[in-house]
């Protein structure tokens, strides 16, 4: 991988990690239309670099992450489904990460969800995080696991799930951010640790573009968050939902005549 395929990795990254359009889908088809070789340095960076991404969260929302304890044991019960689901499913998630034309019908798929949204939940009265519940964060959990493939979008699957529970769409959407914290933390230390297990050290060269790469997604998510959470609060879900249908649907119609969009 060279520094200019991982800048433009990390720029989809920062992009679209809290848009609920799947930022691993997104990764996933622009290392396929760049050719980029599907190495296991390729699949720890597509991993790693969500990290950086996420740390703008704790960046933007200091305040908010030091307010108490019962904060953290909110995140940690949400975390903890997805966890015990990736710790079982790792080796089938790494084959997910090479299946573009699965990640084109869950884009197409949760297109077609993400338009009905707001009609579904639109009577969302709880507009604090400190008015969750753990049985609640519990259940945002397990919308989570749905993200585990990818093209589905943690943040869609996490957001949804919130609504689901009554929550109005921007504390839904704050909670979704910042359960991506952990959760993220977490993919990125079993990655590193699989990498230990085989016996893979990185060299320098990829040290210094996994560090390059995580640095660009964290300045520009520090962007993204911001759009985000004021498009979502304008324009709802159906402008994502149709931007994933065309996405996802231009993909399968290339698939059907014919073309091999792959990870080489």
């Amino acid at each position: 991988m060279t520094y200019f395929e991982a800048f433009i990795i990390a720029i989809v990254e920062g992009l679209t990690e809290f848009l609920p359009i799947s930022s691993t889908g997104h990764m996933i088809i622009t290392s396929a239309l760049l050719g980029i070789e599907s190495t296991p340095f390729v699949k720890l960076f597509t991993i790693c670099i969500q990290l950086g991404a996420i740390l703008s969260v704790v960046v933007l929302y200091f305040r908010r992450f030091f307010k108490s304890v019962n904060f953290y044991i909110k995140l940690i019960v949400a975390f903890i489904p997805a966890a015990i689901v990736g710790i079982l499913l790792g080796d089938k998630i790494d084959e997910y990460l090479e299946n573009i034309q699965g990640v084109a019908i869950a884009l197409f798929v949760g297109g077609i969800i993400l338009l009905f949204v707001d009609k579904w939940f639109k009577d969302g009265k709880i507009n604090d995080d400190e008015e969750i519940n753990y049985f609640t964060a519990l259940k945002i959990g397990l919308f989570q696991c749905l993200a585990l493939f990818p093209g589905v979008s943690r943040s869609a699957s996490t957001i949804i799930g919130g609504m689901s529970q009554k929550l109005t769409r921007q504390t839904a959407a704050e909670f979704s951010f910042f359960l991506a914290v952990p959760t993220m933390f977490a993919a990125t230390a079993k990655k590193l640790l699989d990498f230990y297990k085989e016996g893979i050290t990185l060299n320098s060269d990829e040290i210094k573009i996994l560090a390059f790469g995580n640095v660009v997604a964290f300045i520009v998510a520090m962007i993204a968050i911001k759009t985000f959470i004021a498009l979502l609060n304008k324009h709802g879900f159906k402008v994502w939902g149709i931007y994933r249908i065309i996405v996802g649907g231009v993909l399968l119609i290339l698939f059907t005549m014919g073309a091999k969009i792959a990870i080489v």
